[in-house]
């Protein structure tokens, strides 16, 4: 149904919704669960040098620190064991740990803190090699 009236044109029409014999095919719903183990779905790459890219699971914004007043979670050249907070990368208001994926001395923090990073952005490099 369509209406003008003094310039001003209104048109209704009434959405059809399928009926009890029509045939509806839903996609699979995405989970909260695909969407996390997603957010970890990018490893860390090894160049042909040996060094270790850890790059970013997620698009958000990149923090060195859990706080703005608080040390950072590591330098560079500081050594990290695996499972080591390395940063954190908040995305829609959550606050993603970032974690070393083995043993080794963070070379280069290839990141700035606040600033927004890209799903497999490098954001450090790591050398697994034994620790001195």
């Amino acid at each position: 149904m369509e209406v003008e009236h003094q310039g001003f044109r209104v048109r209704v029409r009434r959405e059809t919704r399928p009926g009890p014999g029509s045939t509806v095919t839903v996609e699979r719903a995405v989970t909260v669960q695909d969407i996390q183990e997603g957010s970890r779905a990018v490893p860390a790459s090894e160049s042909s040098s040996g060094k270790v890219t850890v790059t970013s699971p997620i698009v958000g914004t990149f923090y060195r620190s859990p706080s703005p007043d608080a040390d950072p979670y590591v330098e560079e050249g500081d050594v990290v064991k695996k499972g080591q907070v390395l940063c954190i990368v908040e995305a829609m208001k959550l606050m993603n740990e970032i974690e070393s994926e083995m043993d080794g001395r963070v070379l280069k923090i290839l990141a700035e803190s606040t600033k927004s990073v890209e799903y497999g952005q490098p954001l450090f490099l790591i050398d697994p090699s034994p620790a001195s």
